[in-house]
């Protein structure tokens, strides 16, 4: 096993940035997992709001996991952009998680370039974008895992500059989201992202989307996942008790990743 911290300059964000590749394979000849001739399967993984990309190193047991199943894992920053892009910075962080950070790390690591392979998730702000970049890249992606996602979309459209919540305010959504009474029906809004690539009959990769009854984010969730289901997306859904914290995301990214390799 082989965890490496990796700079390197993004053209998509114009500037150098920072991912953690965790990389099964290497070790005692006993314990050493083989390389298989495709390459090894991969998973882009995104962390929260005010996170970076150690969160997932230190606050669950991705390392075990990443060994566990042969995957390399990949842990990027994304800042507090949601994985969006902000054009008037050229910080393209959308493009970046969802086509250059796949294509660089493809380049440097034994992976699979084949989209069944090759899958993104996130916690929180790191499940919206996982959500979001994973249907807007979908070709780049065989499938989505979603936990406690911020799905937030419809409760910032349209507010106003006085508008203020416990996460952050109006400035703050309208520098993310852009102009935030266009926000649905565009392509941060998952509901519309999806019905848009059903209408086209695009590929859509499965989704894993699961959501602690006490977490603060549960009816979005809830919401979300309804729609999803309505116009035919494959969705596999979990609701059990828990909050929005490392306890619930440790037991669901164990699930999701038993998930993600099912045949």
């Amino acid at each position: 096993m082989a965890i490496m911290q990796v700079n390197f300059y993004a053209k998509t964000l114009k500037q150098a940035t920072t991912f953690i590749a965790i990389i099964p394979g290497d070790g005692p000849e006993e314990i050493a997992k083989d390389i298989p001739d495709a390459g090894l399967k991969s998973l882009y993984l995104l962390h929260g709001y005010t996170g970076n990309y150690s969160d997932w190193l230190w606050g669950s047991r991705i390392v075990e996991l990443a060994y566990k199943n042969n995957i390399a894992v990949f842990l990027p920053s994304g800042h507090n952009s949601f994985y969006l892009d902000d054009i008037e910075k050229s910080e393209y962080y959308g493009e970046f998680i969802g086509s250059e950070l796949v294509e660089y790390t493809r380049r440097i690591f034994p992976l699979s370039k084949n989209r069944d392979d090759t899958f993104i998730g996130g916690l929180s702000m790191g499940g919206y974008g996982a959500l979001r970049n994973g249907l807007k890249y979908h070709n780049n992606f065989g499938k989505i895992i979603a936990l406690s996602s911020a799905i937030i979309i419809k409760k910032i459209a349209g507010i106003k500059q006085d508008y203020k919540d416990l996460i952050a305010d109006y400035y703050y959504y309208r520098r993310v989201f852009g102009d935030l009474d266009k926000l649905i029906g565009s392509d941060k809004d998952i509901e519309a992202l999806a019905k848009d690539l059903v209408k086209k009959g695009e590929f859509i990769p499965e989704i894993y989307m699961a959501c602690g009854t006490e977490d603060f984010l549960i009816e979005e969730n809830r919401e979300c996942y309804n729609h999803l289901k309505e116009i035919g997306i494959n969705v596999t859904y979990i609701e059990e008790p828990g909050a929005h914290d490392w306890d619930f995301w440790n037991r669901h990214i164990q699930k999701a990743m038993e998930w993600l390799l099912k045949s």
